[in-house]
């Protein structure tokens, strides 16, 4: 018997395959089938493929196997699990799902209504339409985040999945249309990722267009991205009023983006890098569970699955009071790429960007940090990696000012001082060298930097910066092109797509446009700029 398959049906399943290659010398007469489940079992025969087994228990796994028969006796059997469901109707579930923290084996589903309740649970399988596995059901609750932990997966694979909800106080469940996503990635395997830059949503006036996110995400989307990342600056509390903001407004900012996010999140697991307008920074913290910087990480944490360290992830090992492992710094491998995300904000005693209220920043850039703990863990994870292709992520360099390789000479990622003097010695005594150094040192392949929406590609000392643009600018814009002095500048909107393959890697800048505004040379989903890597 080979091919073995199963399709769950209501209190059924359907068992597929192919005939032996050999039948011994004598004609098949028949195939036996049979599924059982503790101590129930129930069988069927047929001549042929497939074969129909009923009687059986929904939601329950069963194993069933296929043996083929000739005058000789019965050859060996096959088996496959299969969870057979009753027929459910689809779109009564009108909240979303993000994927979040994809390994090997293992992928979180965050389900998310804002004004639905009941009960829910994750079918999935190998196979579009095949869900031979499901799991544990467990409770909805309306306007809280549930994450359903996928586990036991195959290294490599391709899996398809569809939720279950069925409404509180109701007998039908709904499902959700297919998704489909991929674990994690061998050495030597071609695969694509896509980035956005600061999406702003709070900024509807002007940086902004809801129409304009949607039909961007979905053409990342569309690309079929292994997973995408968000370059911060997308949960912006900013506007809300220091005298009277909770954390209901906060988590507000994580909810408002999640019917975007959800949009490619469903299928591309969604990587949080952390921006000075999210305030999830430590100089905000003041010994109680009740500021800004613990709202905001706890609505990060909770809306978005992100990797802690477990084995497959390193990462920041701190514990914070009232909010736990942080989840701002990270590294993974993939294919073969190393990718790693870097934050100065939740390790800076002072303000890095802009403070929270308005008041005055830090008088020294050498006061911004990102912290002894996490240079010593980059400096370990860039010399220890063998991979062939490195990416670094922040929201900036330094988390603050303009530009690109106009500030990778300056503080701790560069060493001078404003005047040109250097500092890093005396200032970073315990640190080997500064980050821009050690990143050209171990051959980093591109760091990828928001903050500044525009597009610019440059390069320095073997290492290419990659400023991302804004995926949502209704106008556009140009900005901050002046504190770039060299470089490929190109204005919002669009994000960027990263296919990478043994052979080499290809950045590219696609644009995406309203309908109204596209036109000779503004085609929405074209390719502005391209480059590759070897």
């Amino acid at each position: 018997m080979t091919g073995l398959t199963a399709a769950a049906g209501d209190a059924s399943a359907s068992l597929s395959f192919s005939a032996p290659a050999s039948n011994g010398g004598a004609a098949i007469t028949g195939y036996s089938a049979s599924c059982t489940a503790g101590g129930s079992s129930r069988a069927a025969t047929g001549a042929s493929s497939p074969i129909a087994v009923t009687g059986l228990a929904n939601r329950t796994t069963y194993t069933c196997t296929v043996a083929a028969s000739n005058s000789a006796g019965t050859g060996a059997t096959a088996s496959v699990n299969v969870t057979p469901a009753a027929a459910v109707a689809t779109g009564s579930f009108k909240g979303n799902i993000v994927l979040g923290s994809p390994t090997g084996t293992s992928v979180k589903a965050n389900v998310f209504s804002p004004d639905q309740s009941g009960t829910v649970w994750i079918s999935y399988g190998t196979a579009p339409g095949a869900y031979d596995r499901q799991t544990a059901s467990a409770t909805l609750a309306a306007g809280t985040p549930l994450e359903i932990p996928l586990t036991g997966l195959g290294a490599n694979a391709q899996y398809y999945y569809r939720l279950l909800f069925q409404p509180a106080g109701e007998g039908q469940a709904g499902a959700t249309e297919e998704s489909s996503f991929h674990t994690a990635r061998p050495a030597g395997s071609a695969f694509t990722f896509t980035i956005q830059g600061d999406s702003h949503p709070e900024r509807a006036n002007s940086q902004f267009n809801a129409d304009l996110y949607v039909r961007t995400l979905l053409t990342a989307a569309a690309d079929k991205p292994d997973f995408h990342i968000a370059s911060g600056d997308d949960f912006s509390v900013d506007t809300l009023d220091p005298a009277t903001i909770n954390t209901t407004q906060v988590t507000g900012r994580y909810t408002l983006q999640r019917p975007y996010l959800g949009l490619i999140g469903k299928a591309a697991p969604v990587y949080l890098v952390n921006g000075n307008h999210e305030q999830a920074a430590r100089y905000l913290l003041d010994g109680t569970p009740n500021n800004v910087a613990v709202w905001a990480q706890n609505a990060r944490n909770s809306h978005y699955p992100q990797p802690a360290p477990d084995g497959f992830y390193t990462g920041n090992t701190e514990q914070v009071p009232y909010v736990g492992l942080l989840r701002n710094y990270y590294a993974w491998n993939w294919g073969d790429a190393l990718f790693v995300v870097i934050d100065p904000y939740w390790s800076s005693p002072v303000a890095v960007d802009n403070v929270f209220g308005g008041s005055d920043k830090r008088a020294l850039m050498w006061d911004v940090t990102h912290g002894d703990a996490q240079y010593q863990w980059l400096k370990t994870t860039l010399e220890q990696s063998k991979a062939k292709y490195k990416f670094v992520f922040a929201h900036h360099v330094m988390g603050t000012g303009r530009g690109g390789i106009e500030l990778a000479r300056l503080w701790e990622w560069g060493g001078e001082n404003s005047k040109g003097v250097s500092e890093f010695a005396a200032l970073r005594p315990t640190w080997s060298s500064p980050i821009h150094q050690l990143m050209a040192a171990n051959k980093v392949s591109i760091f990828f930097q928001g903050h500044d929406h525009v597009w610019v590609h440059q390069q320095l000392d073997g290492v290419t910066y990659q400023t991302l643009s804004e995926p949502a600018d209704p106008n556009y814009s140009l900005f901050n092109a002046d504190a770039y002095t060299s470089g490929d500048k190109f204005p919002n909107t669009g994000y960027t797509r990263v296919r990478v393959s043994p052979t080499g890697v290809t950045v590219d800048y696609v644009r995406t446009y309203l309908p109204k505004d596209e036109g000779p040379g503004k085609s929405s989903g074209s390719v502005a700029f391209s480059y590759t890597i070897q």
